[in-house]
């Protein structure tokens, strides 16, 4: 099989692929930021992996022939696609007839205790003018009917969707704040809601929401709805 891992980042499903599916497949590893491509690099040669070819470059501008992919998969990459509609066409191009496709991403409502907490703040330190800015935000996140209308406009059939949900718990607002992972995915786009003056005073508030909630509640816990999305080009 040839299989294209679409927003590799740093190859999670990149190096399960390549070693679930045996040294005769191979897998195309795509992503744009050059970080995590050196990362994954690393865990190639760690790893004695020599089945994967590595792309550092936008999928829309994918250097691969027409119909030349058997699997396409995308783990959580559809929510950070520049332009999601010419991702899936790029993606409809390289696969061959019949070929699957496999996206997996969280869903409009995610972290929905946040933003409820956020929504709170900014009202009650008057900032009431950004909260279409703060209902964008939450917007841009998928739903499944949005996936399948974008799947359909570039050329898939659908096939099923499994939705389910989890909680991502911290102990509170200050753990949440600090994680890694949130500072690096998503802090940055929260503080772009309110004007950058306001930034400190509204985080410290929010903050301080967080563990509030946190304390009545015994954890601030945060939920998470999820899809997984399976289409296929018509043969």
């Amino acid at each position: 099989m040839t299989i294209l891992d679409v927003g590799a980042g740093t190859g999670f499903l990149t190096v399960e692929l390549a070693q679930r599916c045996g040294r005769d497949a191979t897998v195309i590893a795509v992503d744009p930021w050059d970080a995590a491509m050196d990362r994954l690099e690393r865990k190639l040669a760690y790893l004695g992996l020599t089945n994967v070819r590595m792309l550092v470059q936008d999928v829309t501008t994918i250097e691969l022939p027409d119909e030349s992919v058997d699997l396409i998969v995308s783990n959580l990459g559809v929510n950070n696609f520049e332009n999601a509609e010419l991702a899936l066409r790029s993606c409809f191009r390289v696969a061959k007839p019949g070929a699957g496709l496999v996206l997996t991403t969280n869903l409009v409502g995610h972290m929905g205790e946040f933003y409820d907490a956020y929504r709170s703040v900014l009202i009650e330190l008057g900032f009431s003018d950004r909260l279409p800015a703060l209902d964008a935000h939450i917007n841009c996140r998928a739903t499944v009917d949005s996936l399948r209308s974008l799947l359909a406009d570039a050329g898939f059939d659908f096939v099923d969707a499994i939705t389910d949900s989890f909680q991502e718990r911290y102990v509170d607002g200050t753990a949440l704040l600090n994680h890694f992972f949130i500072r690096l995915g998503f802090v940055e786009a929260w503080k772009s809601i309110v004007p950058h003056e306001a930034v400190d005073e509204t985080f410290d508030a929010l903050e301080r929401r967080l563990n509030t909630i946190a304390a009545e509640q015994g954890e601030l816990s945060l939920t998470v709805p999820m899809a997984c999305i399976r289409a296929c080009k018509p043969k």
